[in-house]
């Protein structure tokens, strides 16, 4: 028959072979037994802990609350107990120590020791040490961003990549109050009182911030405004970012309101007086120039007075150009370009252009070159027409350097004309570009050099072009010229 092993023997085999360590404890403290795991653990051979007691070994800061608990277990007010506790290494490292204990008693209920197991949680009370450190930084940062965030004087809205509102901040929910009175659904591309920067055409969804975003667009400087209250309305500059997961892949977007009422409002107060003042000045202009004309054509003048008056008539004409302009920027900002369709042989108009400015050109040694067919016909406005290839080849011309070349190409690309002005200037920076086509905007370089403009010419090109459904671009870089592209629908869109 198999021998069956006493108690005895069978509890100090489950003592020895156990991989947690264990002690027996006496109720002093005394470690009566301990097993090779807790010797492993601590770091003590089995004699050196059983000549301690287990306060020698516990951390000063954990001591109180084991000696509680164990006061409680001995009064008979809990039978066992758990703690995790710190524990000194024979090395004086610290080890963390899960601990669980029970008092076992004789037959008359009174204690005889301690049965206490230790499993060493070292590693894991670090690991979670770590990860406590990691999320009060975390927070930390998330709290000190959230104060970024809300004390901005800047509207701040994150969308994901459904058009759906994740966060935004208290200013741009001030900005909503006015744009969404009647409130918003969260979701990107609702109307509401969102205007143009004329201030009276409302935006449609497709044309709403949030809804471009949410099609991956970046851009900035949209002007928008919002609110139908004259005296509570805002002008904001919209700005958009996307935002991409880990794989590059859209995950939706951020964007940025920026409070441009002043800025507006000085604008228009500003084309009030530029309109007012180009209006008053057309009239004795158009007088000045005829009564020129007349003189021009005068038999009886000296030679000198003649050349005189040329000189007044070329100067009265530039000033005229500057007031036509004013005038029309004016237009553009007050209801936009008007223009009067026909059929218009534009193989025509471009060489008419040319013709009209290639003394200019053959004066500053600058060839001018064109390459277009024979005719060409469009429905567009022929004036406005030759006012964007003139104010293209114009600024060619002036950003040309003595011995350079300017070529001018007309053609034909599937249902729409293309015009491209190309010159081996002196280029625009990258910069600088995405500005060109506002009113007033000079290049550094084009200050630098002195070179005459009103920085109108593009921005009149833009409104024109635009309103005959086309689009403009320009490729440039310092030092390597520009191209200038109109790219217009040939028949009404």
């Amino acid at each position: 028959m198999e021998q069956v092993p006493d108690s005895e023997r069978l509890w100090r085999l489950t003592l020895e072979n156990s991989p947690v360590g264990m002690t027996l404890v006496a109720p002093d403290g005394r470690m009566l037994a301990v097993n090779r795991a807790l010797c492993d653990m601590l770091g003590y051979s089995p004699d050196e802990l059983r000549a301690r007691t287990f306060q020698e070994i516990t951390h000063p800061e954990d001591l109180a609350a084991d000696l509680e608990l164990m006061q409680e277990t001995l009064q008979g007010e809990r039978s066992t107990y758990r703690l995790v506790k710190r524990y000194f290494h024979a090395s004086g490292k610290v080890v963390w120590g899960d601990l669980s204990v029970s008092l076992l008693r004789d037959s008359g209920g009174r204690p005889i020791h301690f049965i206490s197991q230790v499993l060493d949680v070292t590693a894991q009370h670090e690991y979670e040490t770590r990860i406590a450190a990691a999320n009060r930084f975390i927070e930390h940062q998330r709290r000190m961003l959230e104060a970024v965030y809300d004390s901005v004087d800047v509207g701040l809205v994150l969308i994901d990549g459904d058009g759906r509102y994740e966060g935004m901040n208290r200013r741009h929910h001030d900005f909503m109050s006015l744009a969404f009175p009647d409130g918003h659904g969260g979701v990107a591309g609702q109307l509401g009182e969102v205007f143009h920067p004329d201030g009276t055409t409302l935006l449609t969804s497709a044309e709403m911030p949030t809804y471009r975003a949410t099609r991956g667009e970046e851009f900035d400087d949209q002007r928008i405004w919002v609110g139908s209250d004259p005296i509570t309305r805002r002008a904001l500059s919209v700005s958009a970012r996307t935002v991409r997961d880990p794989s590059g892949q859209f995950a939706g977007a951020a964007l940025a309101y920026k409070d441009v009422t002043d800025f507006m409002r000085a604008l228009e107060v500003k084309d009030e007086f530029v309109a007012s003042v180009s209006h008053e000045l057309r009239t004795p202009l158009t007088s000045i120039l005829g009564h020129l004309e007349l003189l021009v054509d005068r038999s009886d003048l000296p030679p000198d007075a003649t050349e005189q008056v040329l000189i007044v008539e070329r100067n009265a004409l530039r000033l005229a150009h500057l007031v036509s302009d004013l005038l029309h920027v004016a237009q553009v900002r007050y209801g936009g370009v008007q223009i009067a369709r026909t059929r218009v042989d534009l193989a025509a108009l471009v060489r008419d252009a040319l013709e009209a400015v290639r003394p200019i050109a053959g004066a500053s040694d600058i060839d001018l070159l064109l390459d277009a067919p024979d005719t060409l016909s469009a429905m567009v406005d022929e004036q406005r027409m030759r006012q964007v290839v003139d104010n293209l080849v114009s600024n060619a011309l002036k950003y040309s350097d003595a011995g350079g070349t300017v070529r001018v190409t007309l053609c034909r690309r599937g249902g729409r004309f293309e015009v491209t002005v190309a010159d081996d200037g002196i280029g625009i920076d990258a910069e600088e570009q995405g500005r060109l086509f506002t009113r007033f905007f000079r290049g550094r370089e084009a200050q630098e050099r002195m070179t005459p403009g009103t920085g109108l010419g593009l921005n009149i090109v833009k409104a024109i072009v635009e309103a005959h459904g086309g689009v403009v671009r320009v490729q440039s870089a310092p030092g390597q010229g520009s191209t200038f592209s109109v790219s217009i629908p040939l028949v009404i869109p």
